[in-house]
């Protein structure tokens, strides 16, 4: 039991590091689109999917719906394997961004525990198959990389783990296009930045 709230404890200090440098960061805006993949297990020290806790999603959940609600960020959930990586959203975020719902509903062994308790707790919950975010998280291995836009771009945060998981975090910016010949930014185009 003191090992359990010996890790929910470090869990909770790890995600205020990491929701800290994102804040930090300058690459969240209000309405972006931002992506987790959360394996519970891994965070615990074990095999994905062998030991998922809804207690250490709860621990991460609460993390994540602060960086929400300090940023505007519209976060969507994704599930496991066994529900092909869908995602939980908010139904208000589904309608806004025109994505399209399937039905399922996420269960501990189906979905994962972070998805299904996100699924429990989040106001209006729908599970949409596919989005294109504009950043994201992965704490364990969990391969988010099929729900961001192109093009993903890392970022090399000085917190690198979520408990015994390791934490990838990327952003995405617009693809470069025009070749050599092309300007990339307002200042050598003569264009005053907004």
């Amino acid at each position: 039991m003191g090992d359990e709230l010996s890790l929910e404890h470090q869990v909770k200090q790890d995600m205020e590091a990491m929701t800290s440098e994102w804040l930090a960061s300058g690459h969240l805006s209000s309405g972006d689109l931002f992506v987790v993949g959360c394996s519970t297990s891994e965070v615990a020290g074990e095999q994905i999917g062998t030991s998922g806790s809804e207690k250490m999603a709860a621990v991460i959940f609460d993390a994540f719906s602060s960086l929400r609600m300090k940023t505007g960020v519209e976060i969507a959930f994704q599930c496991c394997e066994h529900l092909n990586r869908a995602l939980i959203v908010e139904n208000e975020t589904m309608q806004r961004y025109q994505l399209e719902e399937v039905s399922a509903i996420p269960v501990p062994r189906a979905g994962g525990s972070m998805a299904s308790f996100a699924y429990k707790k989040m106001q209006r919950p729908v599970v949409v198959e596919v989005i294109r975010a504009d950043s994201g998280m992965d704490i364990g291995e969990t391969m988010i990389g099929m729900h961001l836009k192109p093009v993903a771009v890392p970022l090399r945060f000085k917190q690198r783990m979520i408990g015994n998981a390791r934490v990838t975090a990327a952003r995405t910016r617009p693809k470069l296009i025009g070749g050599k010949r092309a300007i990339y930014d307002h200042e050598s185009a003569g264009i005053e930045p907004d």
